[in-house]
C-alpha cells in the first residue's frame, strides 16, 4: 500500500518552511536586519530540529534623504547674482519708460537693413575773439530766398563714399555772438570759415564776382572761373529759386539767388559749384562735388559780423542745404548733429551723417514738415521752476519751436516772454532780501539785466537766484514726458559792465511773431540731432568735448 513505514494509517510526513525575521533594536539602526529561514518535518517531534536553516545579515537601510545644505555665497556669487537683477530691471525699465526700443527699430531702413555705419563728417567749432566794447546787437539767421529780378553779377553765365570726419565747432555767444567751422573749397582747396546755421539753407561763401558789398573776412575772397557758375536749368537752381518772390527765371543765363534774414541783412549772389575737400575720421581725404553761393553782396549785420567769417553754412533739410547734397550723392545718411560746449573758450563739434547719433539716452521729438525746411517741434507746455508760463497759442494751447544755430539769442513769443518777465520778477520780489539783486537798464547789452552788491564773474555765481526752464513736447507713450531742460547758465550772459542779462527775448518781429526761436545760449551743453530719415529731433545733455562713435546698449561696451 505503498511506503509509509509500514503503518497505512499514518499519513505520509509533511514539511513546513519557516521564515524569521529579527529587526535591529531602535536604540542602534546600523545592526540591520537578520532573516533566519529553517524547515519542520510531522515525522521529528523536535521542533527545534532544523532540517535545512540559513542565517542573512542585510545590511541597515539607507537614511531617508536631507534637503541640501545651502552652499555659501561668495563675493562672486552675489555680484553676479545683483548684476543679473539689475539688468532684468534695466529691462524692464528699458520696454516700459524709454525711447530706445524705438531708436534701435528707427536705425533699420524700410528694407530691413540697419543703416550705414561709417558714414559721417565730424567738424570742430573754432573760436574768434571780438570786440567787446558796446553793445552785442542779437541776430537771426533763420533766411529765405528772393531772386532780384533782372540783378545778376559781372560773371558769364569725386567723393570717398561712406567715409566719415569732424568738423570743430569755435566761437561764442558773446561777443562774438555765432559758433562756426572750417571748410576747404576748390582746387588747390582753400580754408573758409563759415558760420554753422541750422536755419538755413543755402551755404554760401563771400565772393569775388567781383565783390559789390564784402565785410573783410578772415581768408581772400573766393574766386570763381566761369565753368563753375550754376546754369539756371541746373534743378539745384530750380530748388533755390522756387523759394523766391520771383520764381524761377528760365530765360537767365545763370542762377541769381537773394537771401533775406530774420535781422533784415541780406546777402546776394549766384549759385556755383566746386570741390569740397573733407578729412575723414581715418585721416583719409575726401573729396566731392557741391553747390553754393558766391556771395558778392552782404547787407546788415553780416558787414558787421564782429568774427568776420567767410559765410554761412546752410544745414537745413533743403534739398540744397549741405547735408541733403551729401546725402543725394550717396555719401551719407541725411543726419546732422552738433554739440556747443558751455565753457567759454571751448567751442565743440558738428557732424554730418549718423555715426556718432548715441542710441542710448535721446529724448526724440518729431521735427514737423515745414515750408522754409526748419527744425521745429511742438511744445505743449513751458515752465519756470514750478511756474507754468503762459504759451498763448490758441485752442489748442500749444506753441512752436524752432531750433536755430543761426541765432545768438533765444527768442519767446510776446505773451511767453510778458509771461516769463512777469514770473522771474516775482521770483525776484521773494528773495531779493536774499540775491541783491537788482534789475538795471543802464547796461545796453540786452534788454533785461541785473546788478548785484557782490562781484559777478560768471553765471555760476548767480544762478541759484534764477530757476530753470523746462519745455514739455509732449509724452513717450502714456507715461515720460518728453522734456528739454535750459538751466540758468544757458539763458543768462554776464555783461561787461559785470551784470547778469537774460539772454532770452521778446521774438514778436521775428518770422510771424508765433513761434519760439532756441539759439545758441540755449542749446550749450547738449548734442542736438536732426535726422532728416526719419523726420525728427533729438537731444541729450553733453559736455561737447568729444563726440562718441554710437553703441548699443550702455551694458554691451
Amino acid at each position: 500500500m505503498g511506503s509509509n513505514g509500514g503503518d497505512p494509517r499514518r499519513p505520509p510526513p509533511q514539511l513546513h518552511g519557516v521564515v524569521i525575521i529579527s529587526l535591529p533594536p531602535p536604540d542602534d539602526p546600523t545592526k540591520g536586519k537578520t532573516i533566519t529561514a529553517f524547515t519542520l518535518s510531522d515525522s521529528d517531534p523536535s521542533p527545534l530540529h532544523h532540517h535545512n536553516d540559513h542565517l542573512l545579515t542585510l545590511p541597515p537601510p539607507p537614511p531617508p534623504p536631507q534637503p541640501p545644505l545651502p552652499l555659501p555665497l561668495s563675493p562672486k556669487r552675489v555680484i553676479a547674482f545683483l548684476f543679473a537683477t539689475s539688468i532684468l530691471i534695466l529691462s524692464l525699465w528699458v520696454c516700459l519708460f524709454s525711447d530706445v526700443p524705438y531708436q534701435l527699430l528707427s536705425s533699420v531702413d524700410e528694407d530691413g537693413r540697419r543703416r550705414n555705419e561709417s558714414s559721417s563728417f565730424l567738424f570742430d567749432l573754432y573760436p574768434k575773439l571780438g570786440n567787446r566794447s558796446g553793445s552785442v546787437m542779437p541776430d537771426v539767421k533763420l533766411g529765405f530766398f528772393r531772386m532780384k529780378n533782372g540783378k545778376s553779377s559781372k560773371l558769364g553765365a569725386s567723393s570717398s563714399k561712406n567715409s566719415s570726419a569732424v568738423f570743430p565747432l569755435k566761437g561764442n555767444i558773446f561777443p562774438d555772438g555765432q559758433y562756426y567751422t572750417s571748410v576747404f573749397v576748390g582746387n588747390p582747396p582753400k580754408p573758409y570759415f563759415l558760420d554753422v546755421d541750422t536755419g538755413s539753407d543755402l551755404t554760401w561763401i563771400q565772393c569775388d564776382a567781383p565783390c559789390t558789398s564784402c565785410a573783410k573776412g578772415p581768408h581772400p575772397l573766393y574766386k570763381p572761373t566761369k565753368g563753375k557758375i550754376v546754369p539756371s536749368r541746373d534743378l539745384l537752381c530750380r530748388e533755390v529759386q522756387s523759394n523766391q518772390n520771383f520764381g524761377y527765371c528760365d530765360s537767365c543765363h545763370q542762377c541769381d539767388y537773394e537771401i533775406e534774414y530774420a535781422d533784415r541783412s541780406s546777402s546776394m549772389g549766384v549759385l556755383a559749384r566746386d570741390d569740397m575737400h573733407l578729412i575723414t575720421a581715418n585721416n583719409d581725404l575726401a573729396k566731392f562735388n557741391f553747390a553754393f553761393g558766391c556771395a558778392y553782396d552782404q547787407q546788415g549785420q553780416l558787414l558787421a559780423s564782429p568774427a568776420k567769417t567767410d559765410g554761412i553754412l546752410g544745414l537745413s533739410s533743403s534739398r540744397v542745404s549741405l547735408p541733403s547734397q551729401l546725402a543725394s550723392q550717396g555719401i551719407i545718411n541725411n543726419v546732422v548733429g552738433h554739440c556747443i560746449s558751455t565753457e567759454a573758450d571751448r567751442g565743440g563739434y558738428m557732424f554730418l551723417g549718423d555715426d556718432f547719433v548715441p542710441r542710448w539716452g535721446m529724448t526724440w521729438v518729431p521735427n514737423l514738415s515745414s515750408r522754409r525746411n526748419y527744425y521745429r517741434a511742438e511744445v505743449m507746455k513751458i515752465k519756470y521752476g514750478p511756474q507754468q508760463l503762459k504759451l498763448g497759442a490758441g485752442s489748442r494751447n500749444v506753441g512752436q519751436v524752432v531750433f536755430d544755430t543761426g541765432s545768438s539769442y533765444t527768442y519767446f513769443t510776446n505773451e511767453v516772454y510778458t509771461s516769463l518777465l512777469t514770473t522771474v520778477s516775482s521770483c525776484y520780489h521773494q528773495k531779493r532780501i536774499a540775491n541783491g539783486l537788482i534789475q538795471d537798464n543802464s547796461d545796453s547789452t540786452l534788454p533785461v539785466c541785473w546788478r548785484a552788491d557782490f562781484p559777478i564773474r560768471s553765471v555760476k555765481d548767480v544762478k541759484q537766484f534764477f530757476e530753470p526752464l523746462t519745455l514739455q513736447f509732449g509724452k513717450l507713450w502714456w507715461m515720460k514726458a518728453l522734456t528739454l531742460t535750459i538751466p540758468p547758465e544757458s539763458y543768462l550772459i554776464i555783461s561787461d559792465k559785470g551784470y547778469v542779462c537774460l539772454g532770452i527775448l521778446d521774438g514778436s518781429e521775428i518770422i510771424d511773431g508765433s513761434t519760439i526761436i532756441l539759439g545758441d545760449i540755449s542749446l550749450r551743453g547738449k548734442l542736438l540731432v536732426y535726422d532728416n530719415v526719419e523726420q525728427k529731433i533729438g537731444w541729450t545733455n553733453s559736455d561737447c568735448a568729444k563726440p562718441q562713435k554710437s553703441r548699443g546698449f550702455p551694458f554691451f561696451l
